[in-house]
């Protein structure tokens, strides 16, 4: 398990090297989804390898959770950790942490009914910790880690997103 000594050794590693190295915080990260079954997405991402889907209500076959609950996992989980990382650093201990991610959404854009944007018309969070530290010692970590969460980040400010496409064309053998 990861304790706050731990984390806060490779934090300042991490950030010495990225600032006598600018370059090394830089990098492009590469994640491929195959499709099959109809609906069912097979992840893979280094050594990991999970499956993404929709459910039997929506025509999927609920092989895994679908992408709105990789989304608010991905927010919550990023400032789960993103608090963990800098109480670490700040030296608050903390106890225990738990990230609530809810979003609204209304299905009529998805489904092309009128011109609503398809995705999440809002998104809201809740933070739990308990911890024995002063409840301004808590906010204060909350707060910077809030400042600097990159996923938090990507759902606030708009990110600049090209598309590439390749068709290959499939020409049936007639005998």
């Amino acid at each position: 398990m990861s304790d706050p000594k731990t984390i806060k050794e490779a934090y300042e590693r991490n950030r010495r090297a990225v600032e006598l190295r600018p370059q090394k915080g830089k990098s492009t990260a590469v994640t491929k989804v195959r499709l099959f079954d109809g609906t069912t997405c097979e992840v893979q991402h280094k050594h990991w390898t999970f499956k993404v889907d929709i459910g039997t209500s929506e025509g999927g076959n609920d092989a895994g959770p679908g992408p709105g609950i990789l989304e608010r996992g991905a927010l919550g989980s990023c400032l789960a950790i993103a608090y963990s990382q800098h109480a670490a650093i700040m030296g608050v201990p903390v106890d225990r942490i738990e990230v609530d991610v809810e979003s609204d959404f209304d299905a009529r854009g998805m489904l092309a009914i009128d011109d609503r944007p398809p995705g999440f018309e809002a998104l809201r969070y809740n933070v739990y910790i308990e911890s024995t530290a002063s409840e301004e010692e808590v906010q204060k970590v909350i707060d910077k880690a809030d400042r600097h969460s990159p996923v938090l980040d990507d759902f606030k400010r708009a990110i600049p997103v090209e598309r590439e496409v390749t068709i290959k064309t499939i020409q049936e053998e007639r005998s």
